[in-house]
């Protein structure tokens, strides 16, 4: 997680760490006990913790109080997932173990938890019957319909063997991992389903952090030197990088690796955690982003018939834009310019910056963080889950990020000025350059805690993005989205042929002389999976004039003339009945004159 390396000479292994002050107090009267709020300004967003009084009061662990191990520092993802198919979404948490300190061993077996909707705001826990509450020390998670049985599955990547939940269609999962060939022991982190050779199935992309041991963990000291102040853990330099996995779908519920035959070696075992599996170049087929640790990160591009180069540093999305590599953990893609291509959004460790990749086309980016205000704006936090979702409905991408510190320590020492539990950062798109709206934000912003993973969804179909937060040692946080309207809105659930989410298909909203495009992705952020529907914030346009659904095979459906304020269900053509083949010219059509907002 560790910035550049040896960008200081103080400290022995480790990049940087979250400077800057601590985060201010939240303000003294929004919050009551039941977790609701006083009205905001009509204004400004209004987010409010919404997770005691909704029921998810789970403890997600990660090792010992000291965080001796870098294992102890990375936490778990989420997904926000209507696994029960009834129209609304479920809470899937990955949890890991507690450590005692003296003596260093396991004190508590964390299980991985799922919440079903019930609805009103409330979510019952349905984790023993429905059979994914096994106790292996979990990372990630992402979700798809790898067996196109036309149910949502999950795979949970961890500090052992990982885990497959077949999704029966009953509201039960079995454990598939072994199985399918996909029980890797190795430390997994983020990880991403998608269809690389365009055969019909999808296959896999799991990124993997570091080699180590449970012996390893429980005998780990601390002994760098954090600021000529604090011991802290060590690593990720002078540990082994893990090395990445590619797994292709054989189209029977099996996978094998393929990760060599595919071009995805990972000679360079750099650290990898955050993976994003998308169209970036709209030529048809799915590209992978890992965003590394410390390391130059990986852009494999897709050749065709499931081969693929590493392009990172050639793109230009691999490097910051002074040649330096960062430590990369979050990742996102989206349109944030309204030119139809998709700009890559990485999150990185503290005093170093986010950074956002312009996409130029032709899988060519350009670093623009500082024209659009990253550079001061994310400077001093230490950055994780993230999203770029259109809070406040007014028709452009904001970015939202999710902070915490790794070094427990660094409470102990005022002259440091640093927080191990940090607040949130919402950042408002205001034509190109963002603006820090954190403070106004409402209390469910100003709650402090050492964050991880981040999953964006409508969690109570109210038509505004709301957002899940896992925690270092402590319960989510679900933060409502409250916010006064500044525009109508739209959510398009796409299905294939099997009636499940169709992955990295795309839709390009046309509405009031403006394009709005979203893709359908597994997993992405850190660790966790946002929901399997595309959002769409329209401002004030009253109707949208045009639907283009990019469909992976290649076909397109379109729908004119759509009411807003509400969902639409779109299946993919049968093969019998075809659709409308796509050129690769015409895969996105951006509206409006200068193809903005």
């Amino acid at each position: 997680m560790f910035w550049r390396a040896f960008a200081a000479a103080s400290f022995l292994v480790m990049g940087t760490s979250c400077g800057g002050p601590s985060p201010p107090p939240p303000p003294p009267s929004p919050v009551r006990a039941s977790g609701t709020s006083t009205p905001a300004p009509a204004s400004g967003p209004l987010f409010v913790n919404a997770a005691p009084e909704a029921g998810l009061t789970a403890v997600l662990y990660c090792g010992g109080a000291d965080k001796d191990h870098i294992m102890e520092s990375v936490g778990t993802g989420a997904a926000f997932v209507d696994f029960d198919e009834d129209g609304r979404l479920d809470v899937f948490l990955v949890n890991g173990w507690a450590l005692d300190e003296e003596p260093s061993r396991v004190r508590l077996k964390g299980r991985n938890v799922l919440y079903r909707n019930i609805g009103g705001g409330r979510f019952e826990d349905v984790t023993d019957r429905s059979g994914v509450g096994d106790e292996g020390w979990g990372c990630g998670v992402c979700a798809a319909d790898y067996d196109n049985d036309g149910h949502v599955d999950l795979f949970v990547t961890g500090f052992g063997p990982a885990r497959l939940y077949r999704n029966r269609g009953d509201g039960t999962f079995e454990q598939a991992a072994g199985r399918a060939g996909l029980s890797d022991p190795g430390w997994g982190a983020g990880a991403a389903f998608f269809d690389a050779d365009a055969d019909g199935d999808l296959d896999l992309y799991v990124a993997r952090y570091i080699e180590a041991t449970l012996d390893d963990v429980l005998a780990a000291r601390r002994t760098s030197t954090w600021r000529d102040t604090a011991k802290v853990m060590a690593g990720p330099f002078g540990l082994r990088g893990g090395k990445d996995r590619f797994y292709r779908n054989n189209g029977d519920g099996t996978f094998r690796d393929a990760t060599e035959e595919a071009g995805m070696a990972d000679l360079a075992e750099s650290y990898g955690l955050g993976v994003l599996a998308s169209d970036l170049d709209n030529d048809g087929d799915v590209d992978v982003y890992v965003a590394n640790d410390s390391n130059p990160n990986f852009l494999y591009r897709n050749e065709g018939r499931g081969k693929f180069t590493e392009i990172g540093t050639w793109s230009g999305a691999g490097l910051s834009d002074d040649g330096i590599a960062q430590a990369g953990m979050g990742v996102e893609a989206g349109d944030l310019d309204g030119d139809g291509l998709q700009e890559i959004f990485v999150t990185n460790f503290a005093r170093d910056h986010a950074t956002l990749y312009k996409n130029l086309g032709g899988l060519s980016f350009a670093d623009v963080s500082g024209g659009w205000n990253l550079k001061k704006l994310t400077h001093d936090t230490l950055k994780w889950g993230c999203a770029i979702f259109d809070y406040d409905l007014d028709g452009d991408g904001d970015l939202m990020i999710a902070n915490g510190h790794i070094y427990p320590q660094v409470d102990l020492f005022s002259r440091l000025d640093e927080s191990y539990k940090q607040v949130p950062t919402l950042l408002r798109n205001d034509g190109g350059r963002l603006t820090d709206v954190s403070r106004s934000a409402g209390p469910g912003m100003q709650v402090a805690a050492s964050a991880r993973g981040l999953a964006a969804g409508d969690y109570d179909d109210d038509g505004d993005l709301d957002l899940l937060i896992t925690t270092i040692d402590g319960p989510p946080l679900l933060l409502r989205n409250d916010t006064t309207r500044a525009g109508h809105w739209l959510k398009l659930r796409l299905l294939n042929r099997h009636g499940s989410p169709a992955i990295n298909a795309r839709a390009i909203v046309s509405a009031g002389g403006a394009s709005l495009t979203r893709e359908l992705r597994s997993g992405s952020s850190y660790q966790s999976q946002n929901a399997l529907e595309l959002h769409f914030g329209l401002g004030r346009s009253p109707r949208v004039d045009t639907i283009q659904v990019i469909w992976p095979g290649g076909g397109r459906s379109v729908r004119k003339d759509v009411e807003v304020d509400g969902t639409i269900t779109l299946r993919e053509p049968s093969a019998e009945a075809g659709g409308e083949p796509v050129r690769p010219a015409d895969r996105l059509q951006p509206g409006g004159a200068s193809g903005r907002f």
